[in-house]
């Protein structure tokens, strides 16, 4: 039993996963018992691990082994989303770069190409998710469109048609017109940008040498308009309802109307209605029965048959005739100039939708859609979080998902592409013949009046006429549609299986703030639908991980991180304590390289202190099968009762953090406990008891670290799986399946408690590092032992005599001195540690004066490196031109010289005080 001398990640790493996995521990095996389970965000088919990703299932992966190791049968779900209109477009670029479409080959050979794509590509992620050590159960991996889940879509849906919550209907809704599909409302994304307003006059029929001037930002949509709108009260325009305007360009009388929605300080108090192409238009045009005319394709270029007449396409349309709608605002501006109706353009900033998938700016498009009637399904969904049946953490995110899910609007779900689940609705080729037409890529286009027929199976006969012909609805659902029924489809719904009896609702839910109304809303609403429960009690919702100033990580800015490159360079160990020590609650990660390196110097500091114990614990307490119970008629020392205390304390903390989902404190407490108390302080204590100095029981020492690192290794797996695994395994003989995942995961013992010896050890550790404080600021050399004369009330004096072994060893002491009274030493450095007083004489041991020089040449060389930073950071040109992290790093170099400059300064006030 050998731990090598240097710590391997890769070797080690290598080694476990599959180890793992063989043992089947990622199971929950079968039989009664507490249960704990969770499902995995699944990631797109289309992705590779990324570093929300690496936080997300670290996150989870914490909870875990946590809680398996707490005695629960834990089930972790993984799988992966089909993402529909992502995936879509990564296979529809392949056939381009081969001279092939979508349409050259057919919807049935696109799908089938696409299933080959998943086959060959479609897994990466959960290859990836392993290297990450995510303890899922891969033998219930699921897909958004395996079988199973399929079924249950189609159940779903019929379910919800049956009962009157499905509609089809001709709306207004978010178009791409690069994917060619509806969209969500949250799957647009808005930004501002800065546009302008342009002031258009529209003459009226009765009177052509006067008009209303209407202001708009999209010129170009005045080819659709219907109406224009002031509002009623407003006395500019109060004389002018019920008048008529004449359309520029186009010739259209259109009405002039009083509506309240009209806001008459916005551009000039005259709005255009254009119901077929803007959301608020739409509504008025509802209110008013205004026709709706869509001037676009679902390309998003000037459709003639909006316009023709009788067949005719008027005079007019020649110079618009499918142009793109960018192209045909210039247009229109460059017509409304020549006919002297554009008064004026005003710069204006705006707010943009664009496709969250594809960043084309979206347009509103008049088109057939299937809808969800959403409120009956909201109202249940928000009183379940108000009640507490639901827990969302942290907090804040609580008014945010209320004041969503009020406003919620209907659920647009379908979609105009190929991959995903194609609509259970067929339409009767007889009865709607008229309202069938088919696409230029072969897909039948459907009209606003065709009567879908809603089954499970396609239907054998129409019931009206009989007829045995029909036609599949061409749409597919919105991806979001399958991922809401993910907690409950994925355990065997519609079926009764085990797994849902055992392991619905879930336990908890770790995402991030970006989906909590693209899917946990959904999930709750569905859940509560099908299941009659909630699908999770608690939602974490962790934030985003960014650059460590603060900065989104983006490819063009350069400061990706890489998570599979991280973890080849550190170790996944350190990677994921780095995640998890970062995630405070509601803050944002900022994510720095060097504090990964440095939670690799934490992973280094534990082996080391392994490969100590294995070194200095014989063979004959290794085998011992329980060393607590040795460890009961043995005498303990102050340090031994300290320590034992500090890893109670240690339990205590870390248990609370993980059961109140508080990963940053989690990982605080547990790093303090090893590398300060533990390896700083308890190891280096117990080298005296080792060493026979303190004439103590050298085998109870030997048990205690022992004891203390095996604690520790259990506390610390759930953050750092592979190197507690390995160490674990090289500590004593085990039997192969005695994985350190699978045993009982700490307790705190309050016998372990104990306050008074904590208070002296405390004590005793601040006077010994009183000592190495002087001895630093002065320059000591760290093997030169000094005297010490310390004044102190007789308790401490007292407890401080029993204890001068360890301050001769841990503060490189000599000759000690206890007063209780008396003259303080002149030439003497000092320290103040409480009631008692440290001082520690300079005669023979420095010469004041050389080492007052040394200082002062130091701090002058310092002071002017300081100044060249200093004068290139105030440098504007630098500041403009070099990249964020150099300057960042110039900064930082400043903080270190600044600091190196107090330490010095330190110890030069320190000798005037001596002098």
């Amino acid at each position: 039993m050998e731990l090598a001398k240097a710590y391997s990640h890769q070797q080690v790493e290598k080694r476990w996963y599959p180890y793992w996995i063989e043992r089947e521990y990622f199971q929950p095996g079968p039989g009664a018992g507490r249960h704990f389970s969770i499902v995995i965000p699944p990631p797109n088919i289309t992705g590779s691990l990324h570093i929300g990703h690496a936080l997300n299932n670290t996150l989870q992966d914490i909870l875990c082994r946590y809680k398996r190791m707490d005695g629960y049968k834990v089930l972790w779900v993984p799988g992966t989303d089909h993402a529909g209109i992502a995936t879509q477009n990564v296979v529809e670029r392949q056939l381009a770069e081969e001279g092939l479409s979508r349409a050259t080959l057919g919807r049935e050979k696109f799908i089938e190409r696409v299933w080959s794509w998943r086959e060959q590509s479609g897994n990466t992620i959960l290859r990836q998710l392993r290297a990450l050590g995510a303890s899922c159960d891969w033998s219930r991996e699921r897909f958004t469109m395996d079988e199973g889940l399929s079924l249950a879509v189609r159940e779903a849906f019929v379910r919800l048609w049956e009962e009157g919550l499905l509609y089809r209907a001709e709306r207004l809704i978010n178009w791409c017109p690069r994917c060619k599909t509806a969209l969500a409302d949250i799957e647009v994304v808005h930004e501002e940008v800065e546009g302008h307003l342009w002031h258009i006059r529209y003459p009226f029929v009765d009177s052509p040498s006067a008009g209303l001037t209407v202001a708009t930002t999209r010129p170009e949509t005045m080819l659709g308009d219907t109406a224009v709108a002031v509002h009623p009260e407003d006395g500019r325009y109060r004389h002018v309802i019920g008048k008529k305007v004449r359309l520029p360009i186009v010739g259209r009388e259109i009405p002039v109307i009083g509506d309240s929605f009209v806001d008459p300080e916005f551009g000039t108090g005259a709005l255009k209605i254009t119901p077929g192409h803007d959301f608020n238009d739409f509504e008025i045009g509802e209110k008013y029965g205004l026709q709706k005319i869509s001037i676009f394709d679902e390309e998003a270029t000037i459709r003639p048959s909006a316009f023709a007449q009788d067949g005719q396409e008027p005079e007019w349309l020649k110079r618009y005739r499918l142009k793109d709608r960018f192209e045909a605002r210039k247009l229109v501006v460059e017509e409304l100039t020549e006919k002297g109706l554009l008064e004026k353009v005003e710069p204006y900033r705006h707010a943009l939708g664009r496709c969250y998938r594809c960043q084309t700016v979206v347009e509103p498009y008049l088109t057939p859609q299937w809808f969800v009637r959403i409120r009956p399904l909201a109202e249940p969904a928000v009183e379940v979080v108000r009640e507490g049946k639901v827990r969302i953490i942290p907090e804040g995110w609580v008014n945010s998902y209320f004041a969503w899910m009020e406003n919620i609007k209907d659920w647009c779900i379908s979609r105009q592409i190929w991959w995903g689940h194609q609509i259970p609705a067929w339409y009767c080729a007889s009865c709607d013949s008229a309202h069938i037409m088919r696409s230029g890529q072969g897909d039948f286009i459907l009209t606003k009046e065709a009567t879908p027929i809603v089954k499970r199976q396609e239907p054998e006969s129409c019931a009206k006429c009989g007829g045995e012909r029909f036609v599949r609805d061409p749409d597919v659902l919105d991806t979001w549609f399958s991922s809401a029924l993910w907690p409950f489809s994925t355990l065997g719904w519609p079926k009764a299986s085990e797994d849902l009896k055992t392991f619905y609702p879930t336990s908890a839910l770790v995402t991030s703030f970006d989906i909590l109304f693209f899917w946990v809303a959904r999930m709750i609403m569905m859940g509560l639908k099908f299941m009659g429960d909630v699908p999770f009690r608690d939602v974490y919702i962790h934030a985003l991980v960014r650059d460590q100033e603060g900065q989104k990580m983006s490819k063009s800015k350069g400061n990706v991180v890489d998570p599979l490159e991280v973890m080849e360079r550190y170790g996944t160990d350190a990677f994921r304590f780095t995640l998890a020590a970062l995630t405070a609650v509601g803050r944002d990660v900022r994510l720095a390289e060097e504090r990964i390196a440095g939670y690799q110097n934490f992973v280094n500091k534990l082996w080391n202190a392994a490969r100590f114990v294995l070194l200095n614990v014989s063979e004959e307490v290794r085998s011992e099968p329980d060393p607590w119970a040795s460890l009961r008629g043995c005498e303990l020392n102050s340090a031994d009762r300290w320590i034992l205390s500090r890893l109670g304390a240690a339990v205590q903390a870390a248990r609370e953090a993980l059961d109140g989902y508080r990963y940053n404190d989690f990982a605080h407490h547990l790093y303090q406990f090893t590398w300060h108390e533990f390896c700083d302080w308890y190891i280096e204590m117990s080298k005296l008891s080792l060493s026979g100095a303190l004439g103590d029981d050298r085998r109870k020492t030997q048990r205690i670290l022992l004891v203390v690192l095996e604690q520790t290794l259990l506390l610390l797996h759930p953050l750092m799986p592979f190197v507690t695994e390995e160490i674990w395994h090289g500590l004593r003989e085990r039997k192969p399946e005695d994985s350190i995942m699978i045993q009982p995961y700490p307790r705190p013992d309050p016998s372990w408690l104990q306050p008074e010896a904590e208070k002296q050890v405390a004590f005793l550790t601040d006077v010994i590092r009183s000592v190495r404080n002087l001895r630093a600021e002065l320059n000591l050399q760290p093997a030169r032992e000094v005297p010490v004369i310390l004044f102190a009330p007789p308790p401490e004096l007292e407890f401080l005599r029993a204890h001068e072994p360890y301050l001769r060893a841990l503060a490189r002491v000599g000759a000690v001195d206890y007063l209780m009274k008396g003259d303080r030493p002149r030439g003497a450095a000092t320290a103040v540690v409480g009631p008692v007083e440290v001082y520690l004489p300079l005669g023979g041991v420095i010469d004041p004066d050389e080492e007052r020089q040394r200082l002062t040449r130091e701090v002058t060389k310092l002071r002017d490196e300081l100044a060249l930073v200093h004068k290139k950071l105030a440098n504007k040109d630098f500041l403009a031109k070099a990249r964020e992290e150099v300057v960042h790093k110039q900064r930082e170099k400043a903080e270190q010289i600044e600091e190196k400059i107090r330490a010095l300064s330190r110890g030069l006030q320190r000798l005037e005080e001596i002098h």
